[in-house]
């Protein structure tokens, strides 16, 4: 289990006492981004099966790839300081990567709230057809392209060999990435709706920050890893975030770093994405 935190003390102890109570007790990495707030003392006095990574910069995202390489299970869940997997979720998801091999990711139905609603992004790849997993030359559905990282599972070898979340992209919309980099890869991305986490968002966020930055990303990622066309596509299709002329001036002053490493995946593959 990688948990990346910052400034989130008392969300993420509830969130430690939490997975202390779950039956399959997993091992857990704390990476702390530069916390103010006393967030790595707190953490390790928790004690238990915690382990506590305080970095010295704020890495965003790129500090559950930390986490991972630190981790030495096979399997790592992804929880986020306002999140935590149900009881027995993770033994689920566990059987489902024994019984396949080419498994890289397993994204779970995420549940918000006291109220427990299904979150968006979960009910897009519900609508989908389970059966199909994303996987180049396959019939993947593109719901499974937005998974959430505070629930979902990664089997670590293939997680790393891709590199993991791209720290240039910090918080918002970093999965789509990671999701390109498995699939073209070769390794399959499934929704699988038995497997449950909960998320409670923070009452920290800062609601026209993050989607700048969703915004900021999205243009981002479509420029590092589709072709034209359907980087294009991907853009207009954003929804609510589609980015905004500000948007698009913020993510113009990436330009000379994302020209270098700009690496898109097979126009098939894209498609399956974009739609």
């Amino acid at each position: 289990m990688v948990i990346a935190t910052r400034d989130r003390r008392e969300e993420l102890l509830r969130t430690l006492q939490r997975l202390r109570d779950l039956p399959e007790r997993p091992p857990v990495v704390v990476v702390d981004n530069a916390s103010s707030d006393g967030t790595p003392a707190a953490a390790r006095e928790f004690g238990g099966r915690v382990e506590v990574l305080a970095l010295p910069a704020n890495l965003g995202a790129a500090a559950r790839t930390v986490g991972v390489r630190a981790a030495r299970t096979p399997l790592i869940a992804f929880c986020d300081d306002d999140s935590w997997w149900a009881p027995g979720a993770l033994r689920l998801a566990a059987a489902r990567f024994d019984k396949d091999p080419a498994l890289g990711l397993l994204a779970a139905r995420v549940l918000v709230g006291p109220d427990e609603r299904l979150d968006p992004t979960s009910a897009v790849m519900a609508a989908g057809d389970l059966d199909e997993s994303l996987r180049p030359g396959g019939r993947g559905r593109r719901g499974v392209t937005g998974f959430l990282a505070c629930g979902a599972v990664v089997r670590a070898r293939a997680f790393c060999a891709v590199g993991g979340f791209e720290p240039h992209l910090m918080i918002g919309g970093e999965e789509e990435m990671v999701a390109l980099d498995l699939a073209a890869a070769g390794w399959k991305l499934v929704y699988e709706p038995e497997v449950v986490a909960h998320h409670y968002p923070s009452r920290a966020r800062h609601a026209a920050s993050r989607n700048r930055h969703l915004a900021r990303n999205l243009l981002l990622t479509a420029w590092l890893r589709y072709p034209p066309a359907a980087a294009a596509r991907r853009a207009m299709a954003a929804g609510p975030h589609r980015p905004n002329g500000r948007e698009a001036l913020w993510a113009l002053r990436s330009a000379p770093w994302a020209a270098s490493r700009r690496r898109p995946v097979p126009a098939g593959l894209a498609d399956v994405f974009v739609g």
